[in-house]
């Protein structure tokens, strides 16, 4: 499971012209679920990134976390994170998740960010959406459930 995680002032998410999900001060979540991924990736990379220390403290360190700051997640699911692009031109998708195993894991994902006492407001699994980003910093980080040892 991959996730680009980006702190920021806000964010939101689009579709069909509704706004479905929006947050203020907080985290922007982009995750791809891939093949071989199971519910204990969900759980490390929903667990990391409610612990990850990447607000500010009261002078201007990198100390606090999410959870620290009352601050919200806007969690989108996004296959792409699996495109291989090292051949051709045309990005490869056969690393990701089929895409009724992979909501299950996104919804999974989701409500462990709700179980860690976290505001969450998601978009629509397999939608076109539009997301709004304002990066604060910026902080920008790539995390990978299978990297973590």
């Amino acid at each position: 499971m991959r996730a680009v995680v980006q702190r920021v002032q806000r964010g939101s998410v689009t579709v069909n012209d509704v706004v479905v999900g929006k947050i203020g001060r907080g985290l922007v979540v982009l995750l791809g679920v891939g093949q071989g991924d199971t519910t204990d990736d969900a759980r490390y990379l929903a667990d990391k990134i409610s612990q990850l220390r990447i607000f500010d403290d009261e002078q201007g360190k990198l100390n606090l976390s999410i959870q620290d700051v009352g601050g919200s997640v806007l969690a989108i699911s996004q296959f792409t994170l699996f495109g291989d692009c090292r051949k051709g031109r045309r990005p490869s998708y056969i690393e990701a998740a089929a895409p009724g195993f992979a909501k299950e894991l996104y919804e999974s994902f989701v409500q462990r960010l709700v179980c860690n006492g976290l505001s969450t407001a998601t978009g629509i699994f397999q939608e076109h959406m539009i997301v709004e980003i304002f990066n604060d910093g910026p902080v920008t980080l790539l995390l990978d459930s299978r990297k973590h040892f």
